[in-house]
């Protein structure tokens, strides 16, 4: 079989490239269930852990792959959203109800990461990563601040919603100030190109539901370009990783898509309730963990994660 869903899966072939991503005896499995709004998976390879965020109940979870059990890893956590590894090892956490981004330090102690551009606050940061020169890029949408469901409401100090670079010496700039609601993103293996989606269209009729490429100039602290690598077609496009070989796998109200480098849709991983984020984890980085509305999911490929994010 070439083409449609592979028999006995929930995995949805729409050209031979994404066959190839699975062995014949691979099915998705649901882990966990039990949370309200699963969000910023991030994979601790030293302790083969999984922690994510959920955010509405203000806690972060944390999935043993021994045990395979779930326990919490904070709460409160200011309704922390999006999460990443830095590269040395430490989380990277966005928090909604304080409007800023952390990190937890190697003695589990909280330092600031950003929580203002130009004095005034930020709106409420959604998604996290970090390039391989330390920097953290992050995006700022006002989801967190529009309500008191996953944050506290606020008025904006800021004229818009934008993505944001901290330099190591913790110096923040604004990179990105074009989209109506950045949320998730990623760099392409190379670090040459960054993808964030915009997920505007909550908050404007046939408002952007895409993911947009810009590419990094050779000083690594800005962007271009930005044209539109794909639009989603079943919801909105929220957080997503990069494979090695620069495969998008990005979530969405049907589960989880699949874009090769061109551009194409080449698959889809499908799940019975909407996806907000993804990342690859295991000892070879070849699972890819899935956070549904509640559940959280994986997945066997035979790829593996660019880096750990």
């Amino acid at each position: 079989m070439h083409f449609g869903q592979i028999e006995g899966t929930d995995i949805l072939v729409l050209d031979p490239r994404f066959r190839r991503m699975f062995a014949g005896y691979v099915r998705v499995e649901r882990l966990w269930t039990g949370a309200v709004w699963s969000e910023g998976p991030a994979w601790f390879p030293a302790g083969r852990y999984l922690v994510w965020s959920d955010i509405p109940n203000n806690r972060m979870l944390r999935w043993g792959e021994d045990s395979r059990q779930v326990s919490v890893f904070r709460a409160p956590s200011n309704n922390a959203n999006g999460n990443t590894i830095d590269n040395q090892g430490r989380l990277v956490t966005c928090e909604h109800l304080t409007r800023r981004v952390t990190r937890t330090e190697i003695d589990g102690s909280i330092a600031v990461v950003a929580d203002r551009w130009q004095g005034k606050r930020l709106n409420s940061p959604n998604d996290v990563v970090v390039k391989s020169d330390d920097s953290v890029w992050f995006t700022d949408p006002a989801y967190g601040i529009e309500t008191d469901n996953e944050g506290e409401r606020a008025e904006s100090e800021i004229d818009g919603c934008h993505v944001y670079r901290v330099d190591p010496g913790g110096t923040v700039e604004r990179v990105i100030d074009d989209m109506l609601r950045p949320n998730g993103l990623a760099f392409s293996p190379d670090e040459r190109v960054l993808y964030v989606s915009d997920t505007g269209a909550t908050h404007k009729e046939n408002g952007p539901r895409h993911i947009r490429r810009f590419a990094v100039a050779a000083d690594g602290r800005s962007v271009s370009g930005g044209e539109v690598f794909a639009e989603a077609n079943a919801g909105l496009f929220d957080g997503f990783r990069v494979d090695r070989e620069a495969r998008l796998w990005t979530s969405c109200d049907e589960g989880v898509h699949c874009y090769d480098p061109d551009g194409t849709l080449i698959g889809k991983v499908l799940i019975p309730e909407a996806v907000a984020n993804v990342t690859f984890g295991g000892a070879k980085r070849n699972r890819l963990f899935i956070c549904g509305t509640t559940s959280l999911y994986s997945v066997m490929l035979m790829t593996n994660g660019s880096r750990l994010g």
